[in-house]
């Protein structure tokens, strides 16, 4: 018996496997009846597909004699921490077997079923990139930290972002600017903070330059008033969280009704951090975002540690500082002093 029909026949069930796992998933955990749909068409596509072979394909099978059994067994656990990892494994696992079954049904001569697998391939490439897309991760309360380097006492991004994350941060939004640094050098930096951030548990989140955010494997994007709009992010980057800046009650729910899986609330107080900023929105815009919005909230602008109390008593649960962290002598040290005056609010 040839043994490729014994590796298309294995690979059939790795496929079929992986797709009814993420069926269930996106039909019983995320309730999402479109990608449900598209999961089930693919599996039923992947079974008739090679129906008319399940005599050879069966007769092929040699489970009792599979060594692959063992080496799993002996392999140690494959922890996965997270939903957005369980999706991921299960269509890399999907699309490594297509591969499979593909390459053997071209030596075995069968090659018209090996070009409906090559489309059934391309296929999951595309429903992946879309299920990824609404598997979001929530931003965690607490400080957002963004980093300044020009602020930061003649210490890097880099640098900076070590600190913040040894120091317990878990959420990392690297904002820079164009005239200070080039495309290659930004791209570098982001690579070594997104190791960083994976080794911390922690989110990345690129300010602007959403081309830096998809090549580096950022978690997220922000941006402003006058940039990207929701929806063009999410036409590139549907994986991406997408932030946006607002400035007044009437922005807020727009960006909300845009798709914007959190959105700035600020500058809360007179900020020279970034220029061209508008004029402080005070506490009145603040308290609007608490009332009235559902999805997660970053207060932002001219908050320092001796007025974070008032933001936070005024109902913020995150909060984000720039130069009062980035320009701090000690940055753990101020981390911790932060993090202890939002205990004691709390």
């Amino acid at each position: 018996m040839n043994n490729s029909y014994r590796i298309i026949d294995a690979n059939v069930n790795r496929a079929a496997e992986g797709l009814r796992a993420l069926e269930d998933h996106f039909r019983f955990v995320k309730n999402d009846k479109l990608i449900n749909e598209n999961l089930r068409d693919l599996r039923h596509r992947v079974r008739e597909s090679l129906k008319h072979l399940d005599g050879i394909l069966i007769s092929s099978r040699e489970s009792s004699n599979d060594n692959g059994l063992e080496i799993s067994q002996n392999s140690g656990n494959d922890k996965k921490t997270s939903e957005k990892e369980i999706i991921a494994a299960n269509f890399k696992r999907v699309q490594e077997a297509l591969r499979s079954i593909e390459e053997n049904l071209n030596l075995t001569g069968n090659y018209g079923e090996a070009k409906i697998f090559e489309r059934i391939r391309f296929d999951v490439y595309t429903l992946e990139r879309t299920a990824l897309g609404v598997i979001k991760k929530n931003l965690p309360e607490g400080l957002y930290c963004i980093t300044a380097e020009e602020f930061s006492n003649g210490r890097s991004n880099v640098e900076v972002v070590k600190e913040m994350l040894e120091a317990g941060i878990k959420i990392i939004q690297y904002r820079e600017k164009e005239e200070r640094k080039t495309r290659k050098q930004m791209i570098a930096e982001c690579r070594e903070i997104r190791k960083l951030t994976r080794e911390h548990g922690a989110l990345f989140i690129v300010n602007d330059f959403l081309d830096i955010a998809i090549i580096c494997e950022a978690d997220g994007i922000h941006c402003g008033q006058d940039d990207m709009s929701v929806q063009d992010v999410k036409k590139l980057a549907p994986h991406l969280m997408v932030g946006i800046s607002t400035h007044s009650p009437d922005q807020a729910p727009k960006a909300v009704e845009d798709g914007a899986d959190y959105i700035g609330v600020g500058p809360i107080f007179s900020t020279k951090t970034k220029k061209n900023v508008c004029d402080a929105v005070g506490f009145e815009y603040l308290e609007f975002a608490v009332k009235n919005i559902k999805i997660p909230f970053v207060a932002i602008g001219g908050i320092k540690e001796h007025n974070i109390g008032e933001v936070v008593k005024r109902g913020a649960k995150i909060i984000a500082l720039v130069t009062e962290i980035v320009g701090a002598e000690n940055i753990k040290e101020k981390i911790g002093n932060l993090n202890n005056k939002l205990k004691d609010i709390r």
